[in-house]
């Protein structure tokens, strides 16, 4: 990953500053690829298609691919921020 640089970043998000829209199902656009950086605590990552849940960490990313339907669901306190490349940044 140390290859490939992110095109954008969001702000960093606690419990309380999630936006509505990340809690909700998204999907992001064709050709983006998101990682999901949890800075502190822990954080629910939920795929809709195909179903599947990931449990977030510090130690432990979430990716997700292009046009990828999923929400995520904080756990008690914590900061995530999610970066966007326009290629995997996970080969």
């Amino acid at each position: 990953m140390a290859d490939v640089l992110p095109y954008r970043s969001t702000p960093v998000f606690d419990e309380s500053s999630l936006p509505a829209a990340l809690r909700a199902r998204h999907s992001t656009k064709a050709g983006v690829w998101g990682v999901i950086k949890v800075l502190e605590g822990q954080l629910r990552l939920s795929y809709l298609e195909p179903p599947s849940e990931s449990l977030l960490t510090p130690q432990q990313p979430g990716l997700v691919e292009p046009q990828q339907p999923h929400f995520v669901t904080p756990i008690g306190a914590m900061k995530m921020q999610v970066d966007f490349y326009d290629q995997n940044p996970f080969p």
